[in-house]
């Protein structure tokens, strides 16, 4: 929720109000009482993000961090049985010998 600046035309009064973005904005002064109050466009009337960066995986519970750890080891392991198995192409094929025509081989065409 972010914090609203504002300012009374009637007493030159100036607060800050911490709302909801849907909340609707405040008109009666808290110091005299007046419903002259506007909203002021600011640096506070924003949300503001604090911190190095905020992730997906920041407000995770703890089941679910053990169970994607479990996961990701899981397929790292079955890669590395995967690799370890691996045949390379062409270990057991058959290679069949080529047969070349030469131009006496080929027939006459008419």
């Amino acid at each position: 929720m972010p914090t609203y600046e504002y300012k009374c035309d009637h007493c030159e009064y100036k607060f800050e109000e911490f709302q909801s973005i849907t909340a609707d904005p405040i008109k009666k002064c808290p110091e005299c009482g007046k419903n002259k109050v506007r909203r002021l466009l600011g640096i506070g009337s924003a949300v503001i993000f604090k911190g190095s960066g905020f992730y997906e995986t920041d407000y995770r519970s703890e089941s679910y961090k053990k169970s994607a750890k479990a996961d990701t080891d899981s397929v790292s392991t079955t890669k590395k049985d995967a690799t370890a198995t691996e045949k390379k192409p062409g270990d057991n094929a058959k290679k069949e010998p080529v047969k070349n025509k030469s131009k006496n081989d080929a027939s006459p065409s008419l």
